[in-house]
């Protein structure tokens, strides 16, 4: 009947001539050659698969604790692994230990305590950028004040670094010391350090440019990277025999 003939049609594969004249094709090449083809493929898919791993986010499992001397890392680092005071000198070499964050997933990190003392160009080796996950930049909020040049020019030197700019690992800006009664908040922190960082800016050709190319003042929204301001206090309003106040670092660790 005709809409036998009909489905017949329409059940036909299309693509079947094509297929067919691939295949007498592919039959008519030298078999040398068709491996050729196959092993030059294999080695372009393995190519892309190794470069995706080896870049991939979940290889880079370092959490940094950075920032200038005595800003409280070294407590801070002490806090986040045992929940412990303890009495800290200035470090002169880094430290690390795994960290487990608070999580359903059970992530762990290398939380990695580098010293301070260091010019900022410096104070993070080259294998430790490339393994950074996340950036604790810690500020001393008590005196922030008299620091904000310093601070903005380590700050500068990380976000601009090209390893830290090609990984876009997360900065969170941990605004030490909140049990000082001087001490700074978190918004007027980020306010002076965005001032600060437009300057540089101005001075230094412009290298801190904003993602979608517009001209105007610096805002940390304009990094490539995730950027947030949290404030803690890692001796805790209780001083050594008391909790630290930390629990805003610790949720953003979490969710790395």
């Amino acid at each position: 009947s005709l809409e036998n003939i009909v489905y017949v049609e329409m059940t036909e594969n299309p693509f079947e001539p094509y297929i067919e004249s691939l295949r007498q094709q592919l039959e008519d090449q030298d078999p040398v050659f068709l491996i050729g083809v196959v092993v030059a493929l294999a080695v372009v898919v393995i190519t892309l698969f190794l470069k995706y791993f080896l870049t991939s986010k979940t290889v880079r499992s370092a959490v940094l604790l950075v920032g200038l001397c005595d800003s409280g890392k070294t407590l801070l680092f002490s806090r986040l692994l045992s929940g412990k005071y303890k009495r800290t000198q200035t470090s002169i070499t880094d430290s690390s230990a795994p960290y487990k964050a608070k999580n359903d997933r059970g992530s762990t990190w290398t939380l990695i305590d580098l010293p301070g003392h260091d010019s900022p160009q410096t104070s993070v080796p080259g294998e430790v950028k490339s393994a950074a996950r996340a950036i604790v930049f810690v500020v001393d909020s008590a005196i922030f004040q008299k620091e904000v040049r310093d601070v903005a020019e380590f700050l500068y030197v990380l976000v601009t670094d090209t390893v830290i700019s090609r990984n876009v690992p997360d900065l969170l800006v941990a605004c030490n010391k909140q049990d000082i009664t001087m001490a700074k908040s978190a918004k007027l922190i980020q306010q002076q350090l965005e001032k600060e960082l437009n300057t540089l800016r101005v001075t230094r050709s412009a290298a801190l440019s904003s993602q979608d190319g517009s001209v105007g003042d610096f805002e940390f929204s304009q990094l490539p990277m995730k950027v947030e301001f949290l404030e803690c206090s890692a001796r805790g309003s209780k001083g050594e025999d008391g909790d630290a106040d930390i629990e805003s670092l610790e949720k953003s660790l979490a969710k790395l």
